[in-house]
């Protein structure tokens, strides 16, 4: 499970996005300004691969406000993706194979 201490302060979100990974799952938090109004864009995709890397068909995103209770937000969202896409999640480190060998 995801924890609002497994990412880092707004302060952080301001001037970058933030990855990291969990039990098969890539994520991105990055702001984004959607007509003039800046939200918070969480970005979720199977392992092996980085962001830029990934096709698009396999990654899911969702918006949030860009403020401290759109974290836990997204943060209740990641979880929940990697509770219903449990086996994706769990077959993602059957892809490294692909990686090694490619």
């Amino acid at each position: 499970m995801i924890i609002r201490e497994d990412i880092l302060s707004m302060e952080y979100l301001k001037k970058t996005e933030y990855t990291g990974c969990h039990q098969g799952m890539r994520y991105r938090l990055e702001g984004v300004t959607i007509e003039g109004d800046k939200r918070l864009k969480v970005t979720v995709w199977p392992e092996p691969f980085n962001f830029f890397t990934t096709p698009e068909e396999q990654k899911k995103s969702k918006l949030f406000d860009f403020e401290e209770d759109g974290v836990v937000d997204a943060i209740g969202w990641m979880n929940n993706c990697l509770f219903e896409e449990k086996d994706k999640w769990e077959q993602a480190t059957k892809n490294w194979a692909s990686y090694v060998e490619g």
